[in-house]
C-alpha cells in the first residue's frame, strides 16, 4: 500500500527484559510470552486453532459475492491509486453510500476524499480542500492543518448533538503523526491540535533516542527530535506505525487498534530480506480513551504463535460491533510472499481474542483482477437492507511494490453476503 511502509514500534511494557530473553526462548515460548507474562495479561495467550467452541463462526468465503471495482481509474481523481483503507462506509437513502477513502500515488499528493452514489455506477467525489488557517467554505475541508501536512486513512465518526471527528495520519516534512479534527457540520473540519496527536510514528520529528528505546525500538537509540522549542516531545506510550481504527462504545467511551512493531534479529528464522520493515514483526496493539483524545498505555492483544506459520505478521485490525460481540478484519500478511489477506477473529471484551480459522476468511483475485495480491479492509462490516456489506482496498501488487500482476494499481471494491455467521 502506497500509505503505508513507515514502520517503527516494538510494544506492550517489555524494555530491556525482551531483548534478554529472545536468545533463551524457542519460538512458540517466545510468542506466547510477548502476550502473557511479559505485557502482564491476566489470562491465557487467547490464540487457539480451533477457537472456543461456543463462540459464533463465520460463514464460508463462499458466502462472499464479489461486485465490481467501486472507486478506480475512471471518473476521479487519484487516479488508480485509490484507498478506503481504515475508512468507513455510511449508507444513505435509496441504495447510495458515502465512501471515506484516501488518494495519493505517483505524481498525486496524499488527500483524503468523500464518493457518493450507487456502487458500480458513477459516484460523486469530493476531495478535500485543505488550509493551515481556517477551513474553506467547501463541501469537504480541513482547517488549521500545518502548511505541507497532507492527511491520509480517514476516519469519520458522529458525535452527539451533529458534530462530527475526522481522525487521520499527517505526512509531511519531518512529520507522521495521527490528529483529530472536529467540525459541526460534517463539512468544514478544524484540526483540533497538530502538536498533541494521538499517536506519533517513531519517524516523526517529535520522537527523540530516548522516547524510541522506552518503547522497545532500539534501532532508533541514536534518533534526534528535530522538533520546535515550542512543540512537545513524544511520549514513548503513544509511539505507534501508522495503521489504526477508532471506535466509539455504546457508552461513549473509545477504543483504538493501531499496529504496534517488535524487534527481530537478522538471524532470526522470521527474518525476510525483502520486507520493507525487514527485522520488525507486525502486531496489534489497543487503547482506550473517554474522549477519543487522551489515550492510555498500549494492551498487546494479538501476536502471532507457535500454530502460525514462521513469516505470520498482523497488519490491521478492523472490528464490527455486533449483538453477538466483536467481529475483527485481521489484517494476515505473509511476508515471504508479500501477499495480504482479511482473517476473521472474535472477541467479546476487544482484548482476548478467537481466530477459528487462520485463512483468508475472502479470497483474492486470481492474477490479472485488481485484488490479486492483497485486501485491505475499511472501519467495518455494515449490516445494510438485509445484507452484509465490505467496501474493501483490493491491489495487484506485492506489499514491497517489487511484483505486480500487470500495471501496478490500488482500487476499491465491494463484497456482500446475507450473513458473516455459520
Amino acid at each position: 500500500m502506497w500509505t503505508i511502509g513507515h514502520e517503527g514500534e516494538r510494544g506492550c511494557d517489555m524494555s530491556e527484559m525482551w531483548g534478554r530473553s529472545v536468545a533463551s526462548l524457542d519460538r512458540r515460548t517466545f510468542l506466547g510470552a510477548a502476550v502473557g507474562g511479559l505485557c502482564g495479561a491476566s489470562s491465557p495467550a487467547p490464540f487457539a486453532v480451533a477457537g472456543r467452541s461456543h463462540d459464533p463462526r463465520p460463514c464460508s468465503p463462499d458466502a462472499w459475492q464479489k461486485g465490481p471495482v467501486v472507486l478506480g481509474k475512471e471518473g476521479g481523481p487519484g487516479d488508480r491509486w485509490v484507498q478506503n483503507f481504515t475508512c468507513p462506509a455510511e449508507p444513505m437513502e435509496d441504495g447510495r453510500w458515502r465512501l471515506w477513502y484516501s488518494i495519493g500515488g505517483p505524481k498525486v499528493p496524499f488527500n483524503v476524499a468523500v464518493a457518493e452514489g450507487l456502487p458500480g455506477g458513477m459516484m460523486e467525489r469530493r476531495v478535500a480542500v485543505l488550509s493551515a488557517g481556517k477551513p474553506h467554505d467547501a463541501p469537504l475541508a480541513i482547517g488549521d492543518l500545518p502548511e505541507g501536512w497532507r492527511p491520509v486513512q480517514p476516519v469519520h465518526i458522529a458525535l452527539s448533538e451533529g458534530r462530527h471527528r475526522l481522525y487521520f495520519w499527517a505526512h509531511g516534512p519531518g512529520i507522521l503523526r495521527y490528529l483529530a479534527a472536529e467540525s459541526e457540520d460534517g463539512r468544514r473540519y478544524r484540526v483540533l491540535d497538530p502538536h498533541r496527536p494521538c499517536l506519533y510514528h517513531p519517524s516523526d520529528r517529535a520522537v527523540g533516542g530516548e522516547a524510541a528505546t522506552e518503547a522497545g525500538l532500539t534501532r532508533f537509540a541514536r534518533k534526534s527530535s528535530g522538533r520546535p522549542q515550542d512543540e512537545p516531545a513524544a511520549p514513548a506510550r503513544l509511539i505507534s506505525n501508522d495503521a489504526a481504527n477508532v471506535y466509539r462504545l455504546p457508552d461513549g467511551r473509545y477504543e483504538m487498534y493501531s499496529v504496534g512493531l517488535i524487534e527481530m534479529p537478522e538471524g532470526d528464522p522470521r527474518y525476510v530480506a525483502h520486507d520493507n520493515a525487514a527485522g520488525l514483526i507486525r502486531v496489534i496493539d489497543r487503547r482506550t480513551s473517554e474522549d477519543g483524545l487522551h489515550w492510555s498505555d498500549r494492551r498487546r492483544v494479538l501476536v502471532p504463535d507457535g500454530h502460525d506459520p514462521i513469516d505470520q505478521q498482523f497488519y490491521y485490525l478492523a472490528v464490527t460491533h455486533t449483538e453477538r460481540g466483536r467481529v475483527g478484519m485481521l489484517g494476515h500478511y505473509r511476508v515471504k510472499a508479500q501477499t495480504m489477506d482479511l482473517e476473521w477473529c472474535f472477541s467479546k471484551d476487544g482484548i482476548a481474542w478467537e481466530r477459528p480459522l487462520r485463512e483468508p476468511w475472502i479470497r483474492r483475485g486470481r492474477p490479472g483482477e485488481p485484488d490479486s495480491y492483497g485486501i485491505y479492509a475499511p472501519h467495518s462490516l455494515v449490516r445494510q437492507a438485509g445484507r452484509w456489506w465490505l467496501f474493501y482496498t483490493g491491489v495487484n501488487a506485492s506489499h514491497n511494490g517489487k511484483d505486480s500482476h500487470g500495471e501496478p494499481g490500488n482500487v476499491v471494491m465491494v463484497a456482500r453476503c446475507d450473513s458473516i455467521w455459520a
